[in-house]
Order: structure tokens, then sequence, then C-alpha cells
């Protein structure tokens, strides 16, 4: 078996995985700084990274082996395959084909401040929903949640993903101009330029009161955030730190 690995922060990892699968991987692995892409055949790449051989072995099932039950807050993050008999309010999620399974700390940090603010009956957008994960999240809890992307091809996997969990927030293709206000809450797992780019739309798509949970922030990074939500006018509310990621709360 054939694995590709990259290493990085966040937002270029994250940038790269669509292009993964259309270059032919079979599956990702998030690891610490990494990302493992499995290919049944070495090919050629344009991408920064470098190929390592594993035994010849059945690679999908040793992944599936190796994938733990992430708990994050009040949520058990599992995937298809794992049963689970303990406590904790379940996601059931397919990793693949989007970023985001609950074992990245950015989407541990994002579903405990989000399960935090108590969303049941509050209208929640997250922006870059990828897998699903955040948008599930909160109709779990009982919001009124809508997810977009830019990405249209991890539309169909969000809306797989909310089937499994027997819940049916909207997704939709594009970002935050797909949306309608108001929101009570956005959750946002991006990167740090890009939640600045986006503070006034925040700003505009928020009703007063609300909370916008920001996270994919690399701590070294966080000023730049910072200093654009302030600049909307938005008043810090907490600061939450895994490891080189930290999650931002503001309120309007």
């Amino acid at each position: 078996m054939h694995v590709f690995i990259l290493r990085g922060n966040f937002e270029t990892l994250d940038a790269y995985v669509p292009r993964l699968f259309d270059l032919g991987a079979r599956g990702l692995e998030e690891k610490d700084g990494e990302v493992w892409a499995y290919f049944p055949d070495r090919v050629e790449l344009p991408l920064p990274g470098n190929w390592q051989e594993l035994p010849d072995e059945d690679w999908l099932e040793a992944w599936k082996r190796d994938l733990e039950p992430a708990v994050a807050g009040p949520f058990v993050v599992l995937a298809p395959w794992h049963e689970w008999r303990g406590d904790g309010l379940t996601l059931v999620i397919e990793p693949g084909m989007a970023f985001g399974t609950g074992h990245h700390e950015t989407t541990r940090m994002a579903l405990e401040a989000l399960a935090a603010r108590e969303p049941a009956g509050k209208r929640v957008l997250d922006v870059g929903t990828g897998s699903g994960i955040l948008a599930i999240a909160a109709a779990r809890l009982g919001a009124e949640a809508l997810g977009v992307d830019t990405d249209a091809s991890v539309i169909p996997v969000a809306r797989e993903n909310a089937r499994r969990n027997g819940v049916a927030p909207e997704f939709r293709v594009g970002s935050v101009e797909a949306a309608d206000p108001p929101y009570d809450v956005i959750v946002a797992n991006l990167y740090a330029e890009l939640h600045a780019e986006l503070a006034s739309a925040y700003a505009r798509l928020l009703a007063p009161g609300g909370q916008a949970l920001l996270t994919g922030v690399l701590a070294e990074r966080e000023e730049v955030v910072a200093r654009a939500m302030e600049a909307e006018g938005f008043v810090p509310q907490s600061r939450c730190r895994d490891g080189d990621w930290v999650l931002l709360s503001y309120q309007r």
C-alpha cells in the first residue's frame, strides 16, 4: 500500500483534501499536523509531501481498526463501523471524503463550544461545513441548522451523514452569501485570514447578541482574527486552546 503524507498547518491541509480524492486517494487519515492519503498505486502528485510504503495488508481494515471514537463535550463521534454502548450524544460521521471527523483539535473545540451555547430552538450557521459534523451536532441539540461550503462535492457527504444521525439540517453550496440571516450562532472551522475576510459578513448575519465561534486558527495567527472582529464591533467572550490551535468566541 502506498501512502502520501502531507505535513503542515490545518488550513493548508484542508485545502488539499478535495484534490487528493480527485487524484485517486481511497481514504484519508488525520494525524498530528499531517494528513495520510492512501493510494492503491503510486502516482505523480503536484503537492508537497512524501511517499511511504506500508506492508502489503488490508490497509482499509487496519485504518478502520486504528480509528477510535472521539469524545468532544457531550458528543461521541463515531464512524459507521463503530459500536458504542457508553454515555454521550452520538454523531455518526463517515470519515474520508470531507474533512471533519471529530479527531482534530479544532473540530473537538467547536463541538464543545457549540454544546455550551445550548442551541436548542436557535438558528445556527456552520460556515465551511465539510462533513457536516457541526451542523449535524447543532441539529442533534435541537437547533435549526444550515451548513454551507464552497466545495460542492462535500454537500452529498454532509447530507448522508445527517441522514445517518436522524436529523435534517439544510446544506447549501456557497459561503456566507448562501445564508439567510439572522442567526443566533455562527460556528466556523476555517483559518485566520479567512475569518478576518468574513468578519463583516459575520456581523451582518448574526442577530444582536448573537455569538460567533471561530476556530481553525493557529495560536500564532489569532491576532489577525481579533483585529478584524473587534473592528466590526464584536466583543470577545472567551478563548479556548488545544495544542497549537485556538477557538475564539465573540458576541455581536
